[in-house]
């Protein structure tokens, strides 16, 4: 009997796992986790589970008695220190050896972390990522502390919300000269910049940081302009890289991760890959996606795969983003836009569409979910309203789907 070992129990595991029981295969499987927990949502810990507004059952993606239920041997707390290829066997940490007919990687991405020399190692430093750092944070979120975010994407905007909802006094400090410069326009950057300062967040831009101070933990920070901020905690969002070592030491090929093929297969026909760590094809470039979305549908192609298949991986990119009461909602990818375009939608609502030339590339809605579910739909139908069609207020939008 087959034995299909999944290492990386986050979304993209426990689809993959799910998915391949669904499509029929009767196997053996293995889903190890470095986490003492079963696979959960992470989005949410950063912003309804810190805000104590989610119970951490809630954050499960399956009733613990689903794997049971479904033959699959649940391994938390497990990681795994090296893979043979040549016998087909992971090494475990305890010294454990374990077999596999197919492997598939979905490892995820770890968080970027400021050097020690600049006082990255003090108590009070935070980063964001998995369970473990929401509640070893949770109780620095005192009304009236004060927080430094070090990073203003997404991940930063949303920790600072959270904060600033809580009482917390907020200075988020971007070296670039703008919030969110790298994933979004200077009409979304606009966009958030105002809604944090009317919450009261000190923004600002085109400022870094130099070093941190204080001996055991942190008590303030110097920035590149010589300002200084005194802080009672941090939380550093600078960004996550791929989870790629353990693909990288066993000499499988890396390509901004791991690098995979339209079916997500890896340089070893026998280990597959999926999620955050892993890199695929799309529309003549090699990308990788940081979201739910990808992970969920790259991870349920891949378990097809396994089983024989023969099925592309044609991602179709979206994402969201919580802050105080606005939903952002993207649709499609906005690489090379030469143009963005406003449309106003009801109430508050607005949408920032992306082209390049004439071709619609991605939107932003902030608000607006009717302008992002018909944004969506035309990428992926391939369709390019003008323009100056988007932006008139009298378009019938929905039509633009039939025209």
């Amino acid at each position: 009997m087959a034995h299909f070992v999944v290492v990386g129990a986050g979304q993209a595991g426990a689809s993959l796992v799910a998915k391949l029981r669904s499509e029929g295969f009767d196997g053996e499987i293995t889903l190890i986790g470095a986490e003492p927990v079963p696979p959960y949502q992470r989005p949410p810990l950063s912003k309804a589970y810190l805000l104590g507004e989610m119970e951490e059952s809630r954050l499960y993606l399956r009733p613990a008695n689903w794997y049971e239920d479904n033959r699959v041997a649940l391994r938390t707390g497990t990681r795994v220190t090296g893979i043979d290829r040549a016998a087909r066997t992971l090494e475990l940490e305890a010294g454990e050896t374990l077999g596999y007919d197919a492997l598939a990687l979905t490892t995820g991405a770890h968080p970027r972390t400021l050097p020690a020399s600049i006082g990255g190692a003090l108590d009070g430093v935070y980063c964001m990522r998995d369970l473990a750092d929401a509640d070893t944070m949770a109780p620095e979120f005192a009304e009236g502390a004060r927080l430094l975010v070090i990073g203003g994407g997404y991940i930063g905007l949303e920790a600072a919300a959270v904060a600033a909802k809580k009482g917390l006094s907020v200075t988020l400090v971007e070296m670039a000269p703008r919030i969110l410069q790298r994933v979004a326009a200077e009409a979304t950057s606009d966009f958030f910049r105002a809604l944090h300062r009317d919450h009261g967040v000190d923004i600002r831009e085109g400022v870094g940081l130099d070093h941190l101070t204080g001996t055991e933990r942190v008590t303030g920070a110097v920035l590149t302009d010589g300002a200084s901020v005194e802080v009672d905690f941090v939380i550093v969002g600078v960004g996550i890289a791929p989870a790629g070592i353990l693909a990288e030491s066993a000499g499988l090929a890396m390509d901004n991760g791991i690098a995979t093929d339209a079916h997500g297969r890896t340089s070893d026909p026998h280990i597959w890959a999926a999620g955050d760590c892993a890199s695929f094809p799309y529309k003549g470039h090699r990308i990788r996606l940081e979201s739910v979305g990808n992970a969920i549908d790259m991870a349920e192609t891949v378990a097809q795969n396994m089983m024989g298949g023969k099925v592309d991986y044609e991602a179709k990119p979206w994402f969201w983003s919580d802050q105080y009461d606005c939903k952002l909602q993207i649709g499609g990818l906005n690489m090379g836009y030469d143009a963005v375009h406003t449309r106003r939608g009801e109430g508050a609502g607005v949408s920032h569409w992306y082209y390049l030339g004439d071709q619609l590339l991605a939107v932003d809605a902030m608000n607006d979910p009717r302008s992002y579910m018909i944004g969506k739909r035309l990428i992926e139908m391939g369709k390019s309203p003008a323009p100056e069609v988007i932006t008139d207020p009298d378009t019938n939008m929905k039509a633009l789907l039939k025209g």
